[in-house]
């Protein structure tokens, strides 16, 4: 029965994804088994993920030991970790990429997040961690802070295949867009195989809601309650209406034309913040042709025992989608001011995880030497 959920899932368009790796996953055997299992496509990480995959088991001990025995930086000891295990993870899931040509079977890596503001440094990074990695399956995690977007179409540029990261606004995912077209126009005009190159915009869900609400519960009236939890869920659908326009033009299909693929919309943050709110809400309710969808393991479990699929829940629903917005703004909740606050604590985050690497791994190679 939960094989079937998620095989019904995935015959309706969406990539089942899991957000997580660590070395006990890959010597155990468990990435293969959700792979063979629960048709898991696909890996995201992030330096959280790994600060927490160091601390909490022995099987980085001998490599620590070894990196510490040569001195090594911890910047570069960090990089090394992290891809020991994304390229093991991407020979895991190779069966899946040979399978889908290349489309899914990838693992993300992500560039240091203390760059989120500096074009040439991310891009710099992007090619050394490509580089370090060395397997077709991978994707370059690049945010797209207004810094990101120009970094991400150097990045594509050189066929090196990007997830998108920290999406919030409906604006920004269009300077994404065209941030990828641009790579790939780039990218053909430098020789390159267009059909190698993968792309995922990985637009960020649940955090929506969170803002919002706070907001909402601040204006307390009947009114605003009834809209709670509703805001991420239609931002995300209007999301996937612009990337069907988007992907509709000629510019696209010239590039397809080309032998390129679509950069693919991947619903993130999907793991439910409110417990008040049912647990696959943020699966159920985004299921579309063409999208990833990237859980946490718990999540992928919940929906395997009850996740309910309604094929396309999202195209026929765009003009809802935008009286919730409507409704949002009529009560004067900025859009502009609640993506802005998001992407500036995103960003933050994601510099709080990446300090929070350093010490761990600081940490261990002081206690290996």
């Amino acid at each position: 029965m939960s094989s079937d959920r998620l095989a019904e899932l995935a015959a309706a368009g969406v990539a089942i994804w899991l957000d997580d790796l660590s070395r006990q996953r890959l010597t155990s055997g468990g990435l293969d088994k959700l792979r063979r299992e629960q048709h898991v496509v696909g890996v995201t990480t992030n330096p959280t993920i790994f600060a927490k995959a160091v601390t909490a088991a022995e099987d980085y001990a001998e490599q620590v030991k070894d990196l510490a025995l040569r001195e090594t930086s911890v910047p570069e000891a960090m990089r090394s970790i992290m891809a020991h295990d994304v390229r093991w993870a991407c020979d895991v899931l190779k069966p899946a990429a040979d399978a889908s040509n290349g489309i899914d079977g990838r693992v993300s890596i992500e560039v240091d997040p203390a760059l989120a503001a500096n074009t040439h440094r991310t891009h710099a990074e992007a090619k050394e961690l490509w580089w370090l990695v060395d397997r077709d399956n991978l994707f370059i995690k690049i945010p797209a802070t207004q810094e990101g977007l120009p970094a991400i179409t150097e990045t594509l540029a050189k066929g090196i295949s990007v997830n998108v990261t920290l999406i919030f606004s409906l604006q920004r995912y269009e300077a994404v867009i065209n941030a990828f077209f641009d790579g790939l126009e780039q990218a053909k005009a430098n020789g390159h195989d267009l059909s190698k190159i993968g792309s995922v915009a990985s637009f960020f869900v649940s955090r929506v809601d969170t803002e919002y609400d706070k907001r909402l519960d601040k204006i307390g009236t009947d009114e605003a309650k009834a809209l709670k939890g509703k805001a991420a869920i239609a931002n995300a659908k209007l999301a996937y209406k612009l990337y069907e326009q988007l992907f509709a033009s000629d510019r696209w299909q010239a590039l397809a034309n080309a032998g390129a693929q679509p950069q693919r919309p991947l619903w993130a943050s999907t793991s439910t913040k409110n417990p008040e709110y049912r647990d696959v809400i943020y699966v159920e309710e985004l299921v579309a042709p063409g999208t990833v969808n990237t859980m946490p393991e718990a999540v992928i479990h919940a929906f395997a025992d009850h996740g309910e699929v309604r094929p396309d829940a999202v195209t026929g629903s765009y003009a809802e989608a935008q009286q919730v917005m409507d409704a949002l703004a009529a009560l004067g909740i900025d859009y502009d001011d609640v993506v802005e606050v998001l992407e500036r604590e995103g960003v933050e985050k994601f510099n709080v995880s990446g300090k929070e690497m350093i010490d761990t791994v600081q940490n261990a190679l002081n206690s290996a030497s």
